[in-house]
């Protein structure tokens, strides 16, 4: 493990949490940036974020937390970004500090709105970093069994083996498991991609559909994957691998998955607003689905779920119907 290296969370979500929960089993020093003074306040007193996976309890001495993005960013050599795309703009509009020289991983699993495009691509067009010190964090891994200290798998891609690897002996542990993979762009593709299919099988279940049709369409699911992906960077990669497979699965099952819950209420016949409302956190597969719907304009891959999904989101399609429809294609 290389010494020495600084590490900064950026975000104070229930992923951010995990993170900083992990990093700190292996560093005597996190930086952690959320702009959120009174969870600032609660953490430094009470050791715990008090608005997301409370039940984890920090060694205090170990953050240095802050609500200013540019001072996390300037004590860091590695940054970990942890916050919903949809903000992601909002919140480097704050920048004062460069960029040159930081090694950028995002957790985040969806595309920038502003840009369409994945975070990684984002940072690379709109800051001009590197590809080679760009990397992705990604699962099978619920922040809520991190939280459970249950036994998860993360996949770390980065161009450079090194810096992937850097990031990943800092987040092992006793029951996380890490591997490397140089497929930056496709791994951050599924874990945007997968979040619309676990939209798709909330609203199936919603609907009333049961396990025998869930599991027809996390298999459709899975080769839509691949083709779209291999439409946007076409590389070797296995697609049953637990970057891409995994993640779609556990997301797509889960009780934890906000993507799910979002997709079932949509499928019980709330609207959107009150979905969102209700849940009061951000369903990343909500604004990914708008971002890969367009983008497949120029890429030309057949993807009937997410075009159901779109027509339901931003069409404001029926869903029994446009599910029904949607049938016809699976296999």
């Amino acid at each position: 493990m290389s010494e020495n290296l600084k590490f900064a969370v950026i975000g104070g979500g229930s992923w951010a949490t995990a993170i900083a929960k992990m990093l700190c089993v292996n560093m005597d020093e996190i930086h952690w940036y959320m702009r959120n003074d009174a969870a600032i306040e609660h953490i430094i007193n009470h050791k715990h974020n008090p608005n997301y996976l409370s039940s984890v309890e920090f060694d205090t001495s170990k953050l240095k937390l802050t609500n200013n993005i540019n001072e996390a960013i300037t004590n860091a050599d590695y940054l970990i970004f942890a916050i919903p795309s949809a903000f992601l703009s909002v919140e480097l509009e704050k920048l004062e500090v460069s960029l040159e020289n930081k090694i950028i991983f995002s957790a985040i699993k969806g595309i920038v709105p502003e840009t369409s495009l994945i975070v990684g691509e984002h940072f690379h067009v709109q800051y001009d970093i590197p590809y080679y010190n760009i990397g992705v964090i990604t699962g099978p891994c619920h922040a809520e069994e991190v939280a459970l200290e249950r036994l998860s798998y993360l996949t770390i891609a980065c161009g450079d083996e090194e810096k992937a690897q850097n990031v990943a002996d800092r987040l092992s542990g006793n029951y996380i498991k890490t591997k490397i993979t140089d497929d930056i762009i496709g791994t951050e593709y599924a874990a945007m991609l997968k979040n619309i299919y676990a939209v798709a099988a909330g609203i199936a279940h919603g609907l009333g559909y049961g396990d025998n049709f869930q599991s027809v369409l996390m298999s459709n699911a899975i080769r839509e994957m691949k083709q779209f992906i291999k439409k946007v960077h076409k590389m070797k990669r296995n697609i049953n691998d637990s970057a891409y497979l995994g993640d779609l699965l556990v997301t797509g099952y889960s009780i934890f998955s906000r993507n799910r819950t979002f997709g079932n209420m949509i499928g019980k016949g709330y609207t959107v607003k009150s979905a969102m409302m209700e849940m009061n956190m951000v369903a990343e597969g909500y604004y990914a689905t708008k971002s890969a719907y367009k983008l497949n304009q120029g890429y030309g891959a057949e993807t009937p779920i997410i075009d159901a999904v779109y027509a339901v989101l931003y069409e404001g399609k029926e869903p029994k119907k446009t599910f029904k429809k949607l049938c016809e294609f699976l296999d």
